[in-house]
């Protein structure tokens, strides 16, 4: 009995292998190399979508974060007056991108010299920062702050600020760039985000 036992074991084994040697080389990383940063860069369509394009980065969420009013629903956030963000949740893999790398690269997406929102959407729930969860966090997206503001000349104004509680946006708001293709590309092109951004920064 007891060899049958061991027979039956090491069959499971052989078939534990088997079935990881067929998981494919793009499968999703483990829970343990998946990390978060949030970041409020205006139109969180546009945030969304210049995240989800960067290697390593697993998805984005578009939602709400910064403001006191629980749950709020975009029509409350857009009336102004509830103190939130438009913001992302980036859900990304740390072995293949680093905070660090996913910061410099938000920097580059926005027009870190604006405070009064962004391209053509105006107002406080349209303004950008940082939202960090711990002292290491704080240092990188400082230094990456630093950096912007040498190359832009002193006038950065993007804050880095403590995270506080993220609110998920409505569903159909989730990936509006791949759902809407054609109305998202019209409304880049026509709040000018990209012209702006090549002003700001120059050609990437």
């Amino acid at each position: 009995m007891a060899a049958h036992r061991h027979a039956l074991t090491f069959l499971a084994g052989l078939l534990l292998l088997f079935i990881g040697a067929l998981a494919p080389a793009g499968a999703a990383p483990s829970a343990q190399s998946q990390a978060t940063a949030v970041f409020a860069g205006g139109c969180f369509w546009c945030t969304e979508a210049d995240f989800e394009k960067v290697p390593g980065v697993i998805r984005a969420v578009s939602g709400f974060t910064g403001g006191k009013l629980a749950n709020p629903s975009y029509e409350q956030v857009s009336a102004g007056g509830t103190g939130h963000y438009e913001a992302v949740t980036v859900l990304y893999d740390p072995n293949r991108v680093s905070y660090a790398a996913l910061v410099s690269h938000f920097f580059r997406t926005i027009d870190p010299t604006d405070g009064g929102g962004q391209f053509c959407d105006r107002g406080d729930s349209y303004r950008t920062a940082i939202f960090v969860k711990n002292a290491d966090e704080r240092k990188i997206a400082e230094a990456a702050k630093a950096e912007a503001n040498r190359v832009l000349g002193g006038k950065v104004v993007t804050p880095v600020v403590a995270a506080s509680r993220f609110y998920a946006a409505e569903t159909y708001h989730q990936d509006y760039y791949k759902k809407n293709p054609v109305r998202y590309r019209y409304y880049r092109y026509r709040c000018g985000r990209d012209a702006r951004l090549e002003e700001v920064w120059g050609k990437r």
